[in-house]
């Protein structure tokens, strides 16, 4: 048997159709690279080591779990790296897609650790609280923020379907979603990763003001007059954000 971990976020899925259906959610051609984050009690994990002619690693924390997964899986045996995904390298050269049941407690921390491998992940199926998946695939409104526009430069998200609370053991006192991601054929033109990371979490930082306060420092004195800068952060698009990075100091 295993413990839950009120650390480590940890609510378990046992709706079985839920999993299957978050599994069926990941598009799948023979030879792909899988990476689970979280597998927890294995609940999704089960039907992801199904899966014919894939390559399949879980990354997970939890030592206990990782007795757990190895003893009810013999066949998990060796592909599971016991670190958090924070701080574990890219678990595969070359392409690989990502899926879990993210520890909510560090679920955006996660999706910024994807954005780092960006160029190596296509795809990410992911189960969020319910209110960071719509900040996520947020294009307007008071959702509409830093995760937002960062993951939306690099990814189209799909928001997939809802998960009720019942649904897990023990029930979180939160709703959950889940979403897709792909990554966008033709990215934005952003002159580069850092400024646009600095841009965009420095006009959300003071979300209510107009641009022109919080950008000061970010640009000459003359382009602060243009009109752009009389908007506030949540006003701007994505294509918006990216034109303006090429015109920071």
């Amino acid at each position: 048997m295993y413990t839950l971990k009120k650390s480590l976020g940890q609510h378990f899925l046992k709706d079985e159709n839920i999993c299957r259906k978050i599994v069926d959610s990941l598009p799948v051609i023979p030879g792909q690279q899988i990476v689970e984050v979280g597998p927890g009690a294995g609940a999704i994990t089960k039907y992801l080591l199904e899966i014919p002619d894939v390559h399949f690693k879980a990354v997970e924390l939890d030592a206990e779990k990782v007795q757990y997964l190895e003893k009810t899986y013999p066949v998990i045996q060796g592909k599971i790296i016991h670190e958090s995904i924070l701080d574990t390298p890219a678990p595969y050269e070359g392409q690989f897609t990502v899926i879990g049941n993210f520890p909510y407690n560090i679920s955006s921390q996660i999706m910024f650790r994807i954005l780092e491998w960006k160029q190596q992940v296509p795809v990410v199926v992911g189960m969020f609280q319910k209110e960071v998946a719509q900040r996520i695939a947020a294009t307007k409104g008071k959702e509409y923020g830093i995760l937002s526009v960062l993951i939306q430069a690099y990814y189209k998200v799909e928001y997939l379907f809802e998960v009720h609370e019942n649904c897990f053991n023990p029930p979180p006192k939160v709703k959950s979603a889940v979403i897709r991601l792909h990554r966008l054929e033709q990215p934005y033109d952003i002159a580069s990763d850092r400024k646009f990371f600095v841009l965009v979490k420095t006009a959300f930082g003071q979300r209510r003001k107009q641009l022109r306060n919080p950008l000061k420092p970010l640009f000459d004195k003359e382009f602060l007059q243009d009109s752009i800068f009389n908007k506030r952060a949540e006003e701007l698009s994505i294509a918006d954000f990216a034109a303006l990075s090429h015109k920071m100091i």
